[in-house]
């Protein structure tokens, strides 16, 4: 059963989609090329490295969620700096390009200044995936090839095209991490808190002006998300929908990493029969044509 992956963004809820790499592994599927945004970028930087899911999901619980932010003067202006998210992928990734990919693997992000969507596929790995996680004000757009990048997501959610040039004659299964316009989905946002901040200091900072005012703004990028998500889906029309339910997790917030695996490993499994109906109506289709 071969696939193509298109993994969308949401944050924080990516991680969900290692649940759903591990299942679609136990299940026998073979992924042959995988397009990601945002978070899904990551993971799909990681999958494409070779890593297996369970490397995936012990990297993703051993990291210190609050070293993950920090202004960094080269960085440009944001809410919130990627220091440590950019050191920890420096780390771990090191100067590893697109070149050493086991298999195809397509990022997208945006272009501030053209408004275009912009593919990443070639060149250093580390430089893409800060640029296809960089959601617009909270962290720092990056410069890169004379493009000014921000999340791929602001375009794009779910790279069903992407995924699609990849492999045209495979599926693509899309994992969406956004719930439909009409359905009550983002959480009101709180700041996350950095290392040597008091919980007490953040609570007071949740409830200024400040934060009410970015909690608005991100409320409202998540509502264009959403109409942008559902707009593409029914363009880009992939074979299968995976839409775990992750609606409650705030796209910066801390979490029980091994729980929202599980999400994705349950979500899968109640994919499984579409999945292997698919397969079996595909099998079906060959036999009579002779192919």
């Amino acid at each position: 059963m071969n696939i193509t992956l298109a993994l969308g963004g949401g944050g924080a809820k990516g991680v969900v989609h290692v649940g759903i790499l591990r299942r679609l592994e136990q299940e026998g599927f073979i992924i042959h090329a995988v397009a990601g945004t945002s978070f899904g970028g990551l993971v799909a930087v990681f999958h494409a490295l070779g890593y297996t899911a369970d490397q995936i999901e012990d990297m993703f619980a051993s990291l210190d969620q609050t070293h993950l932010f920090g202004h960094l003067p080269e960085h440009g202006p944001s809410m919130l700096g990627i220091a440590g998210i950019a050191k920890w992928l420096t780390e771990t990734i090191g100067d590893r390009t697109f070149h050493d990919l086991k298999i195809p693997c397509t990022l997208t992000a945006a272009d501030l200044n053209s408004g275009d969507e912009v593919l990443l596929s070639e060149g250093p790995l580390v430089p893409a995936i800060l640029a296809t996680i960089a959601v617009p004000g909270v962290f720092p757009a990056w410069r890169m090839n004379g493009w000014e990048l921000v999340d791929g997501g602001t375009v794009d959610p779910v790279p069903v095209a992407p995924a699609r040039q990849l492999f045209p004659k495979l599926p693509v299964v899309a994992v969406v991490l956004s719930e439909p316009i009409g359905v009550p989905a983002q959480q009101p946002w709180r700041f996350p808190v950095p290392e040597g901040w008091s919980l007490a200091l953040m609570e007071r900072m949740n409830k200024s002006r400040y934060a009410k005012v970015l909690d608005i703004f991100l409320r409202s990028l998540d509502i264009i998300t959403r109409t942008v998500a559902e707009h593409r889906l029914k363009v880009d029309q992939p074979e299968i929908i995976i839409r775990p339910p992750v609606a409650d997790i705030d796209i910066l917030g801390r979490l029980d990493i091994h729980a929202v695996v599980k999400r994705g490993e349950q979500a899968l499994d109640a994919a499984l029969p579409e999945l292997k109906s698919f397969f079996s109506w595909q099998n079906q289709l060959r036999r009579k044509l002779g192919v």
